[in-house]
């Protein structure tokens, strides 16, 4: 469906990307870095606070939109969304604003992921909230974490695939040699080694200390406009060729055990979507940002996407696929495991960097790129071309 019948098809595009340094512990509060990183997505758009009218965030950001808007100081907001599911949401955000902009609802929106992962409390240690009716038949019984319940779907799909932990060890080190390119990762100056890998504690076994994301304090930010507006832009513009959400049926968060097939998790259903809006497929992508808060995620993902039949994500990560200069170059910023885990949005702002050809781990020619939310919850995936 292209743009003029209504469809979101290359009709935006994201022009400006911010952020503030990722670490363990920041000293600023969420609101103060989140400003940073939507000021400084501005700046580099070469659009006026003022001129913001839309505004997208997903759940647990902290820093609202009353708060964002009179301490950036942008005009009347004509447009404003949240998306639910954690890390499942970070490419809708994009989306929202797409469609809003596309349908005349606004002119410059902007997204932004504040948080203080790192320095503050886990999400799941706050029982009053964390007890929803399925997880009353869980929580009791130890699965009591994220790292848990992708653990268990973990085991299952090695019983029933072959995978191995060297497939899951090929993800951690592409994504930490890709860190140990740039400079703003908090992995940077720290190489990964097979043994390294081998002989770290488990954390939830299958999955090892290198299986999980990073726990980091950060914010980052995006600017999306109109493809006639992009023209007058600072930077060259990123288009948002095709976008997609999912929430699959009889789906279950994170476990997903109560559907007939567990490991057929929302990268399925939003692939399908997301593919039939586009005129790429899978082939055509240069380079992947895939949402990677526990190595097997990727795995699934690949195998969601299309880039490979169900059951091959681990063999599809062998002779370097994952590296730059292989079949499929995935998180060149370091993602969630080796770069910062801000949810997520750490990779849609390398999707852009990639296709403006700056990033640090450049793919030459680099003219599409797919990014992906969080897998195993609802997600969302938004497919970038230059």
């Amino acid at each position: 469906m292209a743009a003029g019948s209504g469809g979101l098809k290359d009709a935006t595009a994201l022009v400006g990307i911010g952020q503030t340094p990722f670490a363990k512990r920041l000293p600023e509060d969420e609101r103060t870095l989140a400003c940073r990183a939507v000021l400084a997505a501005l700046d580099d758009a070469g659009i006026a606070p003022g001129e913001v009218d839309a505004l997208a965030s997903y759940t647990m950001e902290e820093t609202d939109e009353v708060e964002l808007a009179k301490a950036c100081g942008f005009g009347d907001l004509t447009f404003f969304s949240k998306v639910g599911f954690g890390g499942g949401g970070s490419c809708a955000t994009i989306a929202h604003l797409a469609a809003a902009i596309t349908a005349g609802q606004a002119n410059v929106g902007v997204a932004w992921r504040s948080r203080k992962r790192g320095s503050g409390p886990r999400p799941w240690t706050n029982t009053t909230v964390q007890l929803p009716t399925p997880a009353q038949w869980t929580r009791p019984y130890g699965l009591l974490r994220p790292a848990d319940e992708i653990a268990m779907l973990t085991r299952r799909y090695m019983h029933e695939y072959g995978a191995t932990r060297d497939h899951l060890f090929n993800v951690a080190l592409a994504c930490r040699n890709r860190a140990n390119q740039n400079p703003a990762a908090i992995m940077y100056d720290r190489p990964l080694t097979r043994e390294m890998y081998m002989t770290s504690r488990w954390i939830s076994e299958p999955l090892c200390l290198f299986d999980n994301c990073l726990e980091t304090d950060g914010a980052l930010a995006c600017v999306v406009v109109s493809a006639e507006r992009a023209r007058d832009c600072r930077r060259r513009p990123v288009y948002v060729h095709a976008a997609a959400q999912s929430l699959p049926a009889q789906h279950h968060g994170m476990v997903n055990y109560w559907n007939d097939a567990p490991l057929t998790g929302p990268a399925w259903s939003a692939a399908r979507h997301l593919w039939k809006h586009s005129d790429l497929v899978p082939e055509d992508v240069d380079v992947a940002q895939i949402y990677d808060a526990f190595t097997p995620l990727v795995l699934l993902s690949l195998e969601g996407y299309g880039f490979c039949g169900r059951g091959e994500g681990g063999a599809f990560t062998e002779g370097g696929a994952l590296e730059t200069g292989g079949l499929l170059p995935l998180n060149t910023g370091g993602g969630g495991l080796s770069e910062a885990y801000v949810h997520g949005f750490n990779l849609i702002n390398e999707g852009v960097r990639q296709l403006r050809g700056t990033s640090t781990a450049q793919v030459p020619g680099a003219a599409a790129c797919l990014v992906t939310a969080g897998e195993g919850v609802p997600t969302s995936a938004l497919l970038l071309r230059s």
